[in-house]
C-alpha cells in the first residue's frame, strides 16, 4: 500500500475553541455506522446526551441555531471533554484530513474548508512537495483501469510541475494545464491512452510555451465581454445546495459589488485592484502564492479521481475555475474593504467557498456537470478570462 501526503501534511494542528469558525457548526455532522452502535450502547449521563443529541434516523448529530447539540458555550466538544478523543465519530475524529481511495494507494490531504488548513496551505511560500511511503499491504479492485491511473499520476505530477513555474505569471500556467489536460481527454476518447508520454514531452518543449503566449493575445477580450462571462459563470453558484444559511447573504453581496455597477465599473475596479497588486512586489508575490497553491491543492485532490469517470478535463476545469471564482470574489472583498485586501481575509474567503463546494456531493456533481456539457465553460471561454 503507498500513502502520498503533501509536505506540509503533519504540520496542521486544531486550535479548536480559539478557531473563528468551528467546523461544529453549520453543517449537519453525519455519523458512521461503528460510531452509531457505539454511540447507542452507552449509560449514564453520556448515554442520556447522547439519546437527546443524535438524530439517530438520519444518522447525524441534532443541531441547536446551527451548531452541533455537543458543541458548548466554550465551543468545545462535551463528547470529547466527557469521553475523550475516542468516543468521537470518524468524522470528528479526522476532519479535516481528508483521504482518495485508489488500487493499493490512499492519498491524504487537509481541506481547505477548515480556515486552520487553508491558512497553513495558503501561507506556504515554497512550492508544495509531495511525500510517499509504502507498507505490505495489498489489496486488488477487479473494476480498477491501474493503466489509466499511472498515467492520471504522470500528467498529474506534469500539471504540478507547471503550476509551481514561477517563471510564469498565473495565467499562462492554468493555460497551459488546460491545453495539456484537453489533449489527454481526446486520447482518452480516442484510446490512444499510449500516446500520454508524448504528450507529456510536448508540453515541455520551449515552443508549446510560446504557442500559449500567442494564445494569450488571441483569445484577449474586451472589460464588457469579460464583464458578461464571468457574470454568466456566477450564476452556477446560485445552483447549488446551500450548506451555511450565511453564504447566500454572503456571496449575494459580493456578486452586487462585483456585476451591479454594470460592466464599466467592474472593468474599471478590476484594473484598479490588480494594480494595487502590482504596486508592491511583496504583495504580488504573495498573490500569485495563494493562486499556485489553489490551484495546485484542487489538482491533487480531484485530478486522479478521474480513473474512475475518465474526465481528468473535468477535474482540470474544476481548479481553474473555481479558482478564478475565488480570484473575483477577492476583488469584491477588496471593493468592500475600500481598498485593501489582507491575507487572513483571503483565507476566509477561501475557507467559506470550500465549506460550501466541497462538503456536498450534490455540489460537486452540479459543478462538474456543469463544466463538462455547458459550452460556456469551454476552453475558448476560460482562456478569454484568465
Amino acid at each position: 500500500m503507498q500513502f502520498t501526503i503533501p509536505h506540509y501534511y503533519h504540520s496542521f494542528h486544531c486550535i479548536a475553541a480559539q478557531c473563528s469558525d468551528t467546523c461544529c457548526a453549520g453543517w449537519a455532522i453525519m455519523i458512521d455506522d461503528q460510531s452509531i452502535k457505539k454511540y447507542s450502547a452507552q449509560t449514564a449521563s453520556l448515554g442520556e446526551k447522547l439519546l437527546n443529541g443524535v438524530d439517530w434516523k438520519k444518522g447525524c448529530f441534532k443541531q441547536k441555531s446551527g451548531r452541533c447539540a455537543f458543541l458548548n458555550e466554550a465551543n468545545l466538544c462535551d463528547i470529547y471533554t466527557d469521553a475523550g478523543p475516542s468516543m468521537l465519530c470518524r468524522t470528528c475524529r479526522q476532519y479535516p484530513r481528508h483521504t482518495e481511495v485508489y488500487e493499493g494507494v490512499r492519498e491524504l490531504s487537509l481541506s481547505m474548508s477548515c480556515e486552520e488548513a487553508a491558512k497553513l496551505i495558503l501561507g506556504l511560500k515554497e512550492p508544495v512537495r509531495f511525500l510517499t511511503k509504502e507498507d505490505d499491504r495489498e489489496e486488488f479492485y477487479p473494476e480498477f483501469d491501474f493503466f489509466l491511473f499511472s498515467k492520471l499520476i504522470d500528467v498529474r505530477e506534469e500539471v504540478i510541475s507547471l503550476l509551481q513555474n514561477r517563471n510564469r505569471d498565473i495565467p499562462l500556467r492554468a493555460s497551459m494545464v488546460l491545453g495539456l489536460v484537453h489533449d489527454l481527454q481526446r486520447r482518452i476518447r480516442e484510446g490512444k491512452l499510449y500516446q500520454t508520454d508524448e504528450l507529456i514531452a510536448r508540453y515541455r518543449n520551449t515552443s508549446c510555451e510560446e504557442f500559449f503566449r500567442m494564445k494569450e493575445g488571441e483569445y484577449r477580450v474586451s472589460d464588457r465581454e469579460r464583464y458578461e462571462i464571468i457574470k454568466n459563470w456566477f450564476l452556477l453558484l446560485d445552483k447549488l445546495e446551500v450548506l451555511n444559511q450565511e453564504w447566500p447573504v454572503t456571496i449575494g453581496e459580493l456578486k452586487a459589488l462585483l456585476f451591479d455597477k454594470g460592466p464599466e465599473y467592474y472593468g474599471k475596479t478590476r484594473e484598479i485592484f490588480y494594480e494595487y497588486l502590482d504596486s508592491e512586489p511583496e504583495r504580488k508575490r504573495e498573490w500569485n502564492q495563494w493562486l499556485e497553491q489553489l490551484l495546485v491543492y484542487f489538482i491533487y485532490t480531484y485530478f486522479c479521481g478521474a480513473v474512475y469517470d475518465e474526465q481528468p478535463y473535468v477535474k482540470a476545469k474544476m481548479a481553474v475555475i473555481c479558482t478564478i471564482f475565488i480570484a473575483e470574489l477577492a476583488q469584491a472583498v477588496y471593493i468592500q474593504n475600500g481598498g485593501s485586501l489582507t491575507f487572513n481575509e483571503f483565507v476566509r474567503l477561501v475557507h467559506r467557498f470550500s465549506r460550501e463546494t466541497e462538503h456536498s456531493d450534490q455540489n460537486l456533481n452540479t459543478l462538474e456537470n456543469a463544466f463538462r456539457t455547458e459550452k460556456t465553460y469551454g476552453l475558448k471561454e476560460i482562456l478569454r478570462v484568465l
